[in-house]
């Protein structure tokens, strides 16, 4: 069995009448994009990754190993990887969960941002999470944390391109510089200029 778990298997043993007479051995796969996920994670910036398993500590390791994570907190229940969360947040960490089972949906609801595999997950898992990946593909996440940072900042952009508008508009106004009817006109200018911002996500 030991050898099996340290293979990054699960060993179930086969008995008849009391007594094991053999041992099957059960895994899941790793897939190959895995292990350069999660690198592309690390060069995001984000260092702390953390693996929260139901598998036992010799299966767990093992896979650790293969995608890169050494921070591997292993045979929890559901109930433990909502505790571990809530854990890292009391610690002022920001919490994304990466899930797509049944027993990943209450760390899902738990963590700062939920992020189901969609083709993989569940529909529970699904419904728990704030982001659900429609293609089961790891290189997806670091693309999503992209996309998410790049949404932000667009977002920050506007909101004082807005208020720079404002600004203008009110002293120039006030001033006696521009008429009503320009100030009317001018009004739809900032929010022209947002639109075009926005439009730079889409490409």
């Amino acid at each position: 069995m030991k050898a099996r778990e340290e293979e990054g298997k699960t060993a179930l043993l086969i008995a008849h009448d009391s007594e094991v007479c053999g041992v099957i051995a059960v895994a899941d796969v790793v897939r190959g994009e895995s292990k350069d996920a999660i690198a592309e994670i690390r060069r995001a910036g984000i260092k702390d990754i953390v693996m929260l398993t139901g598998d036992n500590w010799r299966t767990a390791k093992t896979i650790g190993e293969q995608v890169g994570i050494d921070n591997i907190e292993a045979e929890l229940m559901p109930e433990d990887k909502v505790r571990k969360i809530q854990e890292l947040i009391a610690n002022g960490k920001k919490v994304a969960m990466v899930g797509d089972g049944i027993n990943d949906a209450p760390a899902l609801a738990a963590a700062d941002v939920g992020i189901a595999m969609g083709v993989a997950g569940t529909d529970v898992a699904i419904e728990a999470a704030d982001v659900a990946l429609m293609r089961d593909d790891w290189r997806q996440i670091p693309e999503a944390i992209k996309i998410g940072r790049k949404t932000f900042g667009v977002i920050r952009q506007n909101l004082a391109i807005g208020i720079l508008f404002n600004i203008i508009g009110v002293t120039l106004a006030a001033t006696g510089i521009i008429t009503p009817m320009m100030a009317a006109v001018a009004h739809v200018l900032p929010d022209v200029v947002v639109f075009a911002n926005s439009a730079r996500l889409i490409r």
